[in-house]
């Protein structure tokens, strides 16, 4: 078993400083300038805002470097690794400061990977007009006036007092020093000069790092050269992620990282709002009214303590660009056309269902208040002019245009009317937006990993505090942690509304994990790394290194085989429509809480003829249900009765509404809305399912050491896995049979593998097969992927991932049986029915193996579960793999070579 804990990475600078900082405090060494540094004077009276302790303490790692005799070559290069939104552009403003006031270093790179970024740095260093101006002017420094000049060209004779920056993109400057331009830069040129290279967002320029070549063009080689042009050359880094846990990144860094501040770090200390999650599965107009009436309850608490201009965005964000613009309009509509009477039906109905303690106390408030007045409030604060949507242009980059760029990065100021924002980017490098409160998810989509990624960087970027005026006097740390149920604790809380959906909260918890989003504890164990490790001794097997495992190929679906609903992946029988409108409330990476009590109520049947007026009137609210548009994506359709009423298609449906336990009786606008968001599911399957790839039963070869790989799994403290127990390492070293050093497994993926390792034993397989070996098939990986093709009724387009193989051989080097096998927690196991259909399918009678190894037999069994409800046990697998065995074995006499 190979376990490693993040703080198992060691960076010796870092160790070094503590060792310094601390002599520093206890040494009598008065006369030792490395020891007895203290932020110099001329640091502290020209940046706006005061240093923070762990600003401080990055600037003291700094100086003992510096100071250093071999500072040339061992601290010519450093990295402050620290949290989105914990200032490091304050530092980089105070570095600029010590490095002139120290070492008289007048000339200035500043590289980032985006013109946002670069702009939003050249508001902070030279416009003296900007909110966003780090200094305090005049700037002087020890008794001498300095300033600060930005430039396209450092000039041939720099004058004395004067601080030369050059802010640009590393795309440009690599395309600058590649070819000559008149006034351009010049390796030649910038070989004479006495450099500092402030690197931003120095993750993107590891490149040949992360590729473990060099690449000549490469961002990462351009500043090497830069910086090794002339030996007084500093060049100091900036990331909020560094990518340590790969290896070449970590043996890069491990002796230039100078500084850590860890996003957990900085929340726990108090430098970010507090964050916690509102889940729900209302419609979007219901999500916007709740944040529209929670940021207006902070805006009246705001003023209520005497807080002047508190100002609190919403951030609105989709999926697709076409989607936020409809966002866009289906809001402003939804405020112009707001009547007293619906925001009071709307409080009122939310008021009894709420499980959320902050909208609980929000609907009371404005329950209490003139609605008439309220709704005046609202409409004048929510309106077009009060509105941006920052996806006209398509940009991948919410902050390349320049008017937008103004609009949102100006939001803290009074004069910027805006409050609400509508964007499908997340929250980009370069947005030092402050004020932000609530990012509402629109839309029921269950995002991709890589989205919910995104997700989870945009919600640590949002986190950052706002200091607003309370009783007189900013802060840059929460006021209210001590007193979190009360009102005052919502000037200092974002939250993030969205889905209440198991699998999306799982990812959006990983994602959270991984970025070290972590509430609760300063403890740098919040989280464990381990590794899974091939074993040496397996990779000098024949089947390792020339063996075969094998997933089918994909083919297209012709138009005359969408003759039914199935095809589309629907299930045509039923679809059940969560109209359980409660919210819950809770802490941001608390797992997903166990689902409140509901009843179900069929809102319609379409094979009834009384609920057919019903449904003509939800079709007809979207145009998409019109013959000509369905001909599109149907192509065996004959008419609309055909799809309203055979068989085939809509005939059999049956909507099912899930609603509050004891709820009232479905009203007849409620059956039609229910009716539309099933029409609305159906019409996504159609669209994204027509003109897909299904599977076959050819199954194509992938080399084993392609699939099998070393792979590492962040873990979460009390983190747990799909069937709810904790995920723990398993040393599997001594098991011949295991592929890897160890087993990262929940209890039940656990229980498996004692059960295939009590097979082995108890049947002797050992002797009937002289290689046995248990593969782990790592989903995150995503190496090895099977796709169902036969289906009875619902065909599903999905890759499938089985956790782990079994593969059984005669002989050195061959394998004859491949078997798949999936652990599955009772929670999953009707959910995921067709992958255990899949498996228990996987007839090799029925498939054809593709390559040199045709006699190779790939089998499937039932899932292994302790779902007992459903006539599963942890014992039935066994008994499968003896039975499959035995009649293949004695149908099938074979051997294989590989």
């Amino acid at each position: 078993m190979a376990k490693k804990k993040a703080v198992e990475r060691v960076f010796p600078l870092i160790e070094k400083s503590r060792e310094k900082r601390s002599k520093n405090l206890f040494s009598d060494q008065k006369n030792d300038d490395v020891y007895n540094f203290i932020v110099p004077d001329y640091v502290r009276d020209n940046l706006k805002h005061q240093l923070r302790s762990y600003q401080a303490e990055a600037l003291f790692n700094l100086n003992w470097t510096q100071l250093d005799n071999q500072a040339d070559t061992l601290y010519n290069q450093l990295l402050f690794n620290m949290a989105t939104g914990s200032g490091k552009t304050d530092l980089m403003a105070a570095i600029m400061l010590y490095m002139y006031g120290e070492f008289n270093y007048q000339e200035f790179l500043f590289v980032a990977n985006s013109n946002a970024v670069v702009s939003k740095t050249k508001e902070n260093f030279l416009n003296e007009g900007s909110i966003k101006y780090l200094l305090r002017g005049p700037i002087t420094i020890n008794g001498e006036r300095i300033l600060i000049k930005g430039v396209n060209r450092f000039p041939l004779y720099p004058e004395k007092g004067t601080i030369y920056i050059r802010l640009t993109t590393i795309q440009t400057l690599a395309n600058e020093l590649g070819s000559y331009r008149e006034n351009g830069l010049t390796y030649e040129d910038l070989a004479k000069r006495k450099l500092v290279i402030l690197a931003d967002e120095a993750h993107h320029y590891n490149v040949s790092t992360k590729k473990e070549k060099a690449d000549e063009a490469s961002w990462e080689l351009v500043l090497d050269k830069v910086r090794e042009s002339n030996t007084d050359n500093r060049q100091f880094e900036f990331t909020a992620t560094i990518d340590v846990d790969k290896d070449a990144v970590y043996e890069k860094y491990k002796n230039k990282i100078i500084y850590k501040y860890e996003l957990n770090r900085f929340m726990n200390d108090g430098y970010s709002k507090r964050v916690r999650r509102l889940e729900s599965n209302q419609n979007d107009t219901e999500k916007m009214m709740n944040a529209v009436l929670l940021s207006q309850f902070r805006k009246r608490i705001a003023k209520e303590n005497g807080i002047e201009d508190f100002k609190p965005v919403i951030l609105f964000k989709s999926n697709k660009i076409k989607d936020s613009l409809q966002a866009r309009d289906t809001f402003l509509e939804m405020m112009k056309n707001l009547t007293a009477a619906d925001l009071e039906s709307f409080i009122k109905e939310r008021m009894i269902e709420t499980k959320s303690e902050t909208l609980s106390k929000t609907y009371e408030y404005w329950n209490a208040q003139d609605y008439a007045q309220t709704v005046a409030e609202l409409k004048r604060d929510f309106q077009a002019l009060t509105t941006i949507n920052v996806n006209d242009k398509g940009k991948s980059n919410i902050l390349d245009d320049a008017a937008d760029f103004q609009n949102l990065n100006t939001l803290e100021n009074p004069n910027n009317p805006l409050r609400t924002i509508f964007a499908v980017a997340k929250l980009t490098e370069g947005w030092d937006v402050l004020n932000l409160y609530d990012i509402v998810r629109l839309g029921e989509k269950v995002s991709s990993v890589n989205e919910t990624n995104q997700e989870a960087q945009l919600i640590g970027r949002g986190a950052r505090y706002y200091p607003f005026v309370y009783h007189g006097k900013p802060s840059y740390t929460r006021r209210f942690d001590s007193d979190q149920r009360g009102k005052l604790s919502l000037l200092e809380t974002l939250f993030y509304h969205t889905i209440n959906n198991p699998l999306y909260l799982e990812r959006l918890h990983k994602s959270l994990n991984t970025m070290n989003l972590l509430s609760e504890s300063d403890d740098r164990n919040d989280y464990t790394i381990y590794t899974a490790r091939v074993k040496p001794e397996f990779k000098r097997t024949v089947f390792y290194r020339k063996g075969n495992l094998y997933q089918n190929e994909l083919e297209p679906v012709p138009d005359e085989d969408y003759k039914s609903i199935g095809k589309y992946g629907i299930d045509g029988s039923e679809i059940r429509i969560d109209m359980n409108s409660s919210t819950k409330e809770a802490n941001l990476n608390d797992e997903a809480s166990r689902p409140t009590e509901t009843d179900e109520r069929t809102a319609a049947f379409f094979r009834l003829e009384s609920d057919q007026r019903l449904i003509k009137k939800a079709i007809a609210r979207d145009s998409f249900f019109r013959f000509a548009t369905l001909k599109q994506y149907i192509p065996t359709l004959e008419s609309m009765d055909q799809f309203l009423h055979n068989s085939n298609w809509l005939g059999n449906l049956r909507v099912i509404a899930v609603v509050a336990h004891n709820a009232p009786t479905l009203t007849i606008e409620q059956r039609c809305n229910a009716v539309q968001r099933a029409l609305a599911r159906i019409k996504k399957r159609l669209i994204t399912n027509y003109k897909k790839k299904r599977g076959t039963s050819k199954f194509t070869p992938i080399p084993v050491q392609d699939v099998i790989v070393d792979y590492q799994k962040r873990v979460a403290n009390n983190s747990t896995g799909k069937q709810g127990t904790l995920i723990t390492p398993h040393d599997m070293s001594s098991e011949k049979w295991y592929a890897y050093d160890c087993a990262i497994n929940d209890q039940l993926e656990q229980s498996l593998i004692s059960m295939i390792k009590s097979f082995i034993n108890d049947t002797n397989l050992k002797d009937k097969y002289k290689k046995v070996y248990l593969l782990r098939i790592e989903e995150t990986l995503g190496k090895l992927k099977l796709y169902e093709y036969e289906s009875k009724v619902e065909t599903h387009y999905q890759a499938y991932m089985p956790d782990f193989i079994l593969c059984l051989g005669e002989r050195e080097g061959a394998v004859s049986y491949q078997i798949f096998i999936e652990p599955k927690g009772p929670q999953l196991v009707e959910h995921d029915k067709w992958k255990e259909e899949f498996l228990e399918n996987l007839d090799p009678d029925k498939i054809t193996i593709m390559g040199e190894d045709p006699n190779v037999k790939l089998l499937g069994v039932k899932f292994y579960t302790n779902d007992h409800d459903n006539h599963h046990d942890i014992y039935h697998t066994e008994k499968e793999l003896k039975e499959k065995l035995n009649v293949h074995e004695i149908a099938h006499q074979i051997e294989f070579k590989i």
